[in-house]
């Protein structure tokens, strides 16, 4: 009885969220990196992102009045990590809180002495471990470059799935913790010692700051720029294609004939596609 009426609301509610193409278009345009996308996974990806409004309750903050537009932005491109296994990854919670910028969070913390020191927290978004996600939103044009803050909180969600943020997540049963451990260790020691240094770095340099924020932030990059990531780190590249069953440098080849340097990723994803704070 009680999961026939769960499936009844969630069919109502679903019904309800009636996207026009015309907002489709315009809202997706903004996302380039969803060109990356098949055709078939771009439809998935709308019917994904209906659902997903449907289940969750959209908040602003701060003086935000929340539009169709933000909430399908926001949507897209919450779904895409889980294109490929569905929303029951986003289980557990309902809320999503968007501030218009960044925005200040109190942090208590006690140092070694037992003294607790009160501080604001500037972030662009936060997700906390059964509750909701937050981010910013920005106008076109004013969001920090290569900055993806939806992204970046929905893989801490994902990161959450297990109990703790430590950029390793609940893996695939045909995936290996020891082979996504030993990519990522490497990976991560490496970047750390390019951000100490004081090299540039491919990925942002907060990515450094604990290896859950460099997952977070290697998935963006997967998304946004895959060519790059697949570059510069090859086998982070291969462990996330595997995790995300998506393939988003073969797209961003075939639609923009680039990466010179990168090989072919031959992964068992086969397929083209596109509380932890943030920085």
């Amino acid at each position: 009885m009680f999961e026939f009426l769960r499936k009844w609301r969630h069919t109502r509610r679903l019904a309800a969220v009636q996207v026009p193409e015309a907002m489709w278009v315009r809202v997706e345009a903004r996302l380039r990196f969803l060109d990356y996308l098949t055709t078939a996974h771009r439809a998935q990806l709308r019917e994904l992102a209906r659902a997903f409004i449907a289940e969750k309750q959209f908040h602003g903050a701060q003086g935000l009045v929340l539009n169709d537009q933000i909430i399908l932005a926001i949507a897209l491109q919450a779904c895409l990590p889980v294109l490929r296994v569905g929303l029951g990854a986003y289980r557990g919670w309902v809320g999503v809180v968007v501030y218009p910028g960044d925005f200040v969070i109190p942090r208590q913390e006690m140092d070694a002495a037992g003294v607790v020191h009160e501080y604001d927290d500037e972030v662009l978004g936060e997700a906390w471990e059964g509750g909701p996600v937050l981010v910013s939103w920005y106008g076109q044009g004013d969001a920090p470059d290569g900055v993806n803050v939806v992204i970046h909180e929905f893989a801490h969600k994902l990161d959450m799935l297990n109990g703790t943020v430590d950029g390793l997540p609940i893996l695939p049963a045909d995936m290996s913790r020891k082979v996504w451990a030993e990519a990522f260790s490497d990976a991560y020691e490496r970047f750390c010692d390019q951000v100490d240094s004081g090299r540039d770095t491919a990925l942002d340099p907060y990515a450094a700051e604990h290896p859950g924020e460099f997952f977070a932030v290697a998935s963006e990059a997967f998304f946004e720029t895959p060519c790059m990531l697949q570059r510069e780190f090859p086998a982070i590249y291969e462990q996330l294609s595997m995790f995300y069953r998506a393939d988003p440098a073969t797209g961003e080849r075939r639609l923009r004939n680039r990466c010179p340097g990168s090989g072919n990723v031959d992964t068992a994803a086969g397929q083209q596609g596109s509380a932890a704070e943030s920085p």
